[in-house]
């Protein structure tokens, strides 16, 4: 296979993981989206840190 093919199946990946956190907030009040990303930053802050990096409008989701 070549690079390509693995390549796009990161980015899909990746894209997947984001839309499927925008969804579970998008059930949430403001307060509760608020929350879920100041604890999600607490208990696992590499990877709030790839999400930052994936995602960096972020913050509009919990708006």
């Amino acid at each position: 296979m070549e690079v390509k093919y693995y390549v796009q199946l990161a980015i899909e990946r990746v894209e997947y993981w984001i839309d499927a956190v925008k969804e579970l907030l998008s059930t949430l009040t403001s307060d509760e989206r608020c929350g879920v990303m100041l604890k999600f930053d607490n208990i696992d802050p590499d990877k709030f840190a790839q999400l930052v990096a994936d995602a960096p409008d972020w913050v509009e989701w919990i708006g």
